[in-house]
């Protein structure tokens, strides 16, 4: 059975949502984006270091996805490598065209197909930036 390890950037308050640009996420109204990228600090670069250095493969929900594949195929190093190498399993509700190798896409009944995934022999599982999907299984 995989390991699942959840990775969010949360705010005191409790609002997770993407951290990185003001427009990067404004689903819901949300008007503050980049509300962390300004407080990275080597203490959090080393732990998502050391996060990515192991083997590991991507559970992304479709709008991680879309925001990612904009942004970390264009990048390298000790973070950017790790990522573009990685299996990125991404969930969605519908079909969509996935333009980031190796990505593999899951639809149709979601939970059974993520409960067997997780039962499955590999790597762990990073889930990046979605509580919601958690809650499925």
């Amino acid at each position: 059975m995989r390991k699942i390890v959840v990775l969010s950037f949360i705010t005191l308050d409790g609002v997770m949502q993407a951290p990185g640009g003001s427009k990067e996420d404004t689903s819901e109204g949300f008007k503050y984006g980049g509300w962390s990228f300004a407080y990275g600090d080597e203490t959090i670069t080393k732990a998502i270091i050391k996060q990515v250095s192991q083997p590991f493969d991507l559970l992304l929900g479709r709008k991680t996805y879309d925001i990612w594949v904009n942004y970390w195929p264009k990048q390298k190093g000790q973070i950017g490598d790790p990522f573009n190498k990685c299996r990125k399993y991404i969930v969605s509700s519908k079909d969509i065209k996935l333009k980031w190798d190796p990505s593999t896409l899951i639809t149709g009944d979601v939970v059974a197909q993520l409960k067997k995934l997780k039962q499955a022999d590999g790597p762990m599982l990073q889930v990046h930036g979605s509580g919601k999907l958690t809650q499925t299984w």
